[in-house]
């Protein structure tokens, strides 16, 4: 039987950055191997924070690299496959040839638990693989299991488990059928309301019958785990840890028709993704113009283009960057005096707000 593997992605944002510094500080017996996906694209500061981890740490954080025999970088090396043909939402090439291929290349067939940077204030799950080796854990929230094991955990029965609760209603919820008027979420969260602790226990007694990584362990460490860590948290931790937050995080202020603003960049990634939102492409023509002249070259025609309704040559132009800003304080605004449950605004923010969870935990 092998060994199950620890692991951890940093993809150089807050929270992938900030679960390295939680698990170091509340779990240092677990021997957790953390990794990086370098795309040759990255910001200076994703490489700064890096640097900063492994100091904190006191050990180095692997560097998976795609094409490391090439001559070019791994982005360049894999467009020049495709013949320029640039990602998009539609066709996350990036994603899955630079970082999803070389993670699950750099586990093989070993039975893994993979650590994963998603806050309890947030409502996705990310990346989890289809390979049955690799099981996903997310010490950042109430709920540490995945999708994937709370359908097949409510799906057998309870009678089966050891249980660790004497609470009544906490076996009444338990034992109730799961239907259309009580969901799996409500049957989730009112178990986790009651005793977080009774219940991982009971998902921990579910997965020995199962071929998932943690059916190998006798112990794990995170069934105690009652942390609940929202944004303000991650960002306490990275201060507080001496690693800091990376500078791209740090708000700018803007002027625009006499209405103040700030900017900045809202996620990691390669300074060029395309999924940025227009504000993140004015943020980085304004403040780093290298690079957005650097992301202009890949722009060959107008079918090869990071927006694919504008050019950044088109972006750039000061009327448009004036408009951008507008569109954004509005935006802003909007958010500000309330939660909007107007179809148009919701809409808008799910298109601007869009990300890759493999790149931007």
């Amino acid at each position: 039987m092998k060994k199950v593997r620890h692991v951890l992605g940093i993809s150089g944002g807050k929270d992938s950055a900030a679960l390295a510094i939680y698990m170091r500080d509340h779990y240092p017996d677990l021997d957790i191997e953390y990794y990086t996906a370098d795309t040759g694209k990255e910001l200076d500061a994703t490489y700064k924070l890096i640097e900063n981890l492994e100091v904190y740490l006191g050990k180095k954080i692997i560097r998976l690299a795609a094409y490391n025999n090439s001559h070019l970088s791994p982005f360049d090396h894999k467009l020049k496959t495709l013949g320029g043909y640039l990602p998009s939402p539609q066709r996350r090439w990036c994603t899955k040839s630079l970082k999803l291929d070389m993670f699950e290349q750099f586990v093989g067939n070993d039975p893994v638990i993979s650590y994963v940077g998603i806050r309890g204030d947030e409502d996705r799950e990310g990346y989890i693989s289809t390979k049955t080796n690799i099981q996903s854990i997310f010490p950042f929230r109430k709920n540490i299991w995945s999708e994937d094991v709370l359908i097949k955990f409510f799906n057998y029965d309870p009678a089966l488990l050891p249980v660790a609760s004497d609470n009544e209603k906490f076996l009444r919820i338990l034992n109730s059928p799961i239907s259309d008027r009580f969901i799996q979420s409500q049957k989730l969260n009112q178990l986790l309301n009651i005793d977080i602790i009774a219940f991982n226990q009971l998902v921990f007694s579910f997965l020995q019958t199962t071929a998932y990584p943690l059916a190998q362990s006798s112990h794990f460490p995170l069934l105690d785990n009652k942390d609940n860590l929202k944004i303000e948290d991650i960002f306490e931790l990275l201060n507080h840890s001496g690693v800091g937050v990376p500078e791209y995080y740090n708000k700018i202020e803007f002027e625009v028709n006499g209405k103040k603003g700030t900017y900045c960049r809202s996620r990691s990634g390669c300074y060029f993704c395309f999924f940025q939102q227009k504000i993140e492409w004015v943020w980085l023509y304004e403040q780093h113009p290298d690079l957005f002249f650097k992301a202009m070259e890949y722009e060959k025609d107008d079918e090869h283009t990071w927006n694919q309704k504008e050019k950044l040559a088109e972006l750039m132009r000061p009327e448009r960057i004036i408009q951008i800003k507008e569109e954004y304080l509005a935006r802003q605004e909007r958010k500000n005096i309330s939660s909007s449950d107007y179809l148009v605004d919701i809409i808008t923010d799910a298109e601007e707000d869009a990300g890759c969870a493999a790149c931007f935990i």
